[in-house]
């Protein structure tokens, strides 16, 4: 059984530890999307370090539908708050590549941009960046490589779906964030109109090793094994002797 108040407790000596360590005084920068991952993210970096120490950043694209619940969860937690609109970054370097991008270098340029907004945010205040996402994203390569999957420090990462919607409600966050349905802010479906399989069947599979429809196994082992490389250290060259 999944006890979400010890592990919340967990994570956030978990986070106090790192910026102990990794930057003394230091800010945590969390890019707030209205979703429950930024949601939690932000909220355990608040219980850890106090709301005075906890920057988020709302990056729209232009307009965004769902900003109103990205709004919500900074009023909640009483922190500081940045507006970053991207769009004209985004309509830059679009405009400036001289081919065509294909559909996904266009689904993934945004959230490339916002991690550099971020980062910028971040040595600006004296700040550490938040990586959001969570295990059952992870697992089957549901993230950006360079852009929400970056970062300096990661509390969800080892936490299914599930798990972090628990947490969510032992940390008091109001249930429409906490039970929102997640997209990729991406092509405007929801997460699991994409993958094909709930993020349930997902969470069941990675924790107990079942699933009950042969065809939805095939399809997450075929995404966990051609996803890896998104969490593997840069391969490098080694010359060892030769030098």
């Amino acid at each position: 059984m999944f006890d979400a108040v010890k592990v919340k407790d967990a994570c956030v000596r978990w986070i106090r530890d790192f910026f102990e360590e990794n930057g003394k005084g230091c800010n945590a920068v969390v890019g707030i999307s209205g979703g429950k991952d930024s949601s939690v993210t932000a909220a355990l970096c608040v219980e850890a370090l106090g709301r005075d120490r906890v920057i988020g950043v709302l990056m729209p694209n232009g307009v965004q539908a769902d900003i109103d619940m990205a709004h919500l969860l900074v009023e909640h937690l009483g922190i500081r708050h940045y507006i970053v609109n991207i769009k004209d970054a985004v309509d830059g370097v679009t405009r400036n590549i001289p081919f065509e991008l294909s559909e996904q270098s266009r689904q993934n340029l945004p959230p490339r941009i916002r991690m550099s907004t971020l980062y910028a945010v971040s040595q600006s205040n004296n700040g550490r960046v938040a990586n959001t996402c969570n295990l059952s994203e992870d697992w089957v390569g549901y993230s950006t490589r360079y852009g929400d999957c970056a970062g300096d420090f990661s509390p969800l990462s080892h936490l299914t779906v599930q798990e972090v919607k628990a947490i969510g409600r032992v940390l008091g966050l109001p249930a429409s964030l906490v039970d929102k349905v997640p997209t990729d802010g991406l092509c405007g479906k929801t997460d699991e109109d994409n993958l094909g399989f709930t993020y349930a069947e997902l969470d069941r599979y990675i924790r107990e090793g079942k699933i009950d429809d042969p065809a939805k196994k095939e399809n997450i082992d075929r995404r966990h094994k051609n996803n890896l490389f998104k969490l593997q250290l840069m391969p490098s060259f080694d010359p060892g002797d030769l030098i």
